[in-house]
């Protein structure tokens, strides 16, 4: 939803017929002409001429918030915007051939991973977030101490930032992390995704950034023989293996929009087969995965083809975040 300064000014009447127009139509009650014809066509324009996916991207969702739902022409967009995410997905960086090809691509790593890390930063910027972090941060510190409630806090961000990081790839407006006390991190998303496969890309992102704090984590208690960190390590896994159930806002839901039926029983097969091999106490989270994996089976209006990169995305987050969460509590 965006705010209403971002949305082109109504006219008072149809360009087309004269009719008066309350504030919020998209099309006039009486001829059907699009209110926001004149700023579409330049969407349009736009969109086409546009240099990258990323920014065809802004251009059409800004396009498919001003179009009447459910029409002809808001599914033409929705159809533009698949593919453009369809184009996201096969960008792939050049493979060096020479050696100093090779010292390029490291260098590369290293630039991609400051990225990172100045990224991360950048979410700190804001006030909201920072406050609504302290908040929460005072109320693990008086459950369960300071230090673990500060790595607490570092792997849910990092998680939300992987959310974050998607819908700035995918051209999609959204809020910066807010932290609530006892529920985790929410981003309210100020524009809609309207394809399946962009939610799963969304929805996914942070359980993917989720597990590399809990793996970075786990390295970390490696090296300085912490079992603070490890117990940090074991209880993200553990958070982003629950946010895999595909129920209301969660992200395992998000991922199960774009599943076919037969992908639904993959990713039921893969949970099966991550409870037989799991120790320890993750069978509980497991195994609500796996219920409500199974009521969503029975849905109706399943799509038939269905998002293979997300089925895969989602398997290997069940195997990796099982297999970090059965390790041993202490080195």
């Amino acid at each position: 939803m965006q705010h209403p300064e971002e949305i082109p000014r109504l006219p008072v009447r149809c360009r087309s017929c004269g009719t008066e127009l309350a504030a919020g139509l998209l099309a006039c009650p009486s001829c059907h002409a699009l209110v926001h014809a004149e700023r579409l066509g330049q969407l349009a324009y736009s969109a086409e001429q546009a240099g990258t996916a990323g920014e065809a991207l802004v251009c059409w969702r800004e396009a498919f918030e001003l179009l009447p739902p459910d029409t002809i022409q808001q599914r033409a967009i929705v159809g533009k915007i698949d593919a453009l995410v369809k184009q996201l997905d096969h960008v792939q960086p050049p493979k060096p051939k020479s050696a100093k090809g090779k010292v390029a691509a490291v260098g590369a790593f290293i630039v991609f991973a400051l990225t990172k890390l100045k990224f991360l930063a950048l979410g700190l910027t804001k006030m909201g977030t920072v406050l609504s972090m302290f908040l929460s941060f005072g109320v693990y510190w008086s459950l369960w101490g300071w230090k673990f409630a500060a790595g607490f806090i570092l792997s849910i961000y990092i998680h939300e930032m992987g959310h974050v990081a998607m819908l700035r790839r995918l051209g999609v407006k959204a809020s910066a992390p807010m932290f609530i006390p006892g529920f985790g991190a929410l981003i309210l998303l100020k524009q809609n995704l309207p394809t399946p496969r962009e939610d799963a890309r969304v929805g996914l992102a942070g359980p993917i950034w989720g597990l590399g704090a809990a793996i970075a984590s786990w390295l970390l208690g490696l090296a300085f023989h912490s079992d603070m960190a490890i117990a940090i390590a074991k209880v993200g896994a553990w958070i982003n293996l629950f946010n895999l159930t595909p129920i209301w806002q969660l992200d395992g839901s998000r991922a199960y929009r774009a599943f076919s039926r037969n992908q639904r029983i993959i990713a039921l097969a893969a949970v099966g087969v991550a409870i037989f091999l799991a120790a320890g106490d993750v069978h509980g989270i497991l195994f609500v995965v796996l219920a409500f994996g199974v009521f969503r089976l029975f849905e109706k209006n399943i799509g038939k083809t269905g998002d293979t990169r997300a089925l895969v995305e989602y398997v290997l987050l069940v195997a990796a975040l099982t297999a970090l969460a059965s390790l041993p509590d202490k080195i």
